[in-house]
């Protein structure tokens, strides 16, 4: 069995991606899907008696099916709240692709969906040669883009989307909803939701439930017939 892999980015950070995730998978295993996230590389990660631990890789561990580990979710995993590749530099382990790959391989043998989420936006540095977008590219991995409904967020997402859709297939964005409540935040939703060059997905409330689910019936057949493709 191989599973189906989807990644999920964001216009910026801290803009959500970790809620959509999460979000994301809740509804796969409400399907009677199996479902685990992936959180390759994580910077800002707190020291515990068991290692490095990272609140958003924890979050998906939670959302998704059991019976996998942290380290299996996050393999990469560095304590200073940096770029990525900057805290790899400092820690004297860079990024390597083989290890994000074996990674993915290992959790999709085992499951029926792997929902990946990067670290930052879609350009985030990997290393000094290459990004998420390159890895994501190499895959042809379905992307989610999310959108965190603040002040600028029409510019940040058409460049988001535009680069996504120039790489890979863009599935879908979802609106996520950020305090404080956006300025004509209708307005905003009308006009992205007639411009972006893929459907809006899901739109979620400034402060959702902690079980929220996203149903997969918004996106599942979307997301199968863009594997298909392959």
């Amino acid at each position: 069995m191989t599973a189906r892999t989807l990644f999920v980015t964001g216009t910026d950070t801290e803009i959500g991606k970790t809620r959509i995730a999460t979000a994301m998978l809740r509804g796969l295993v409400a399907a009677g899907h199996r479902a685990v996230g992936y959180k390759p590389v994580a910077s800002g990660c707190t020291v515990t008696p068991d290692g490095l631990r990272n609140d958003d890789a924890l979050a998906l561990m939670a959302a998704g099916s059991p019976g996998f580990t942290y380290r299996e979710i996050n393999p990469c995993a560095f304590e200073p709240a940096i770029a990525p590749h900057i805290a790899a530099a400092d820690a004297g382990t860079p990024i390597a692709r083989a290890t994000l790959d074996a990674g993915h391989a290992h959790l999709a043998g085992r499951a029926d969906w792997v929902v990946v989420e990067g670290a930052g936006g879609w350009h985030v540095p990997l290393g000094d040669d290459w990004d998420f977008a390159d890895w994501v590219a190499g895959h042809g991995w379905p992307t989610v883009l999310v959108v965190g409904m603040r002040l600028g967020c029409v510019n940040h997402a058409m460049l988001s989307a535009r680069a996504i859709a120039a790489r890979t297939r863009l599935l879908g964005w979802v609106a996520n909803t950020l305090p404080p409540r956006q300025p004509r935040l209708d307005e905003n939703l009308s006009w992205l939701a007639s411009a972006m060059p893929a459907p809006c997905l899901a739109r979620v409330p400034m402060q959702p439930p902690a079980d929220h689910a996203i149903d997969p019936g918004a996106w599942l057949d979307r997301a199968e017939q863009a594997l298909s493709m392959d």
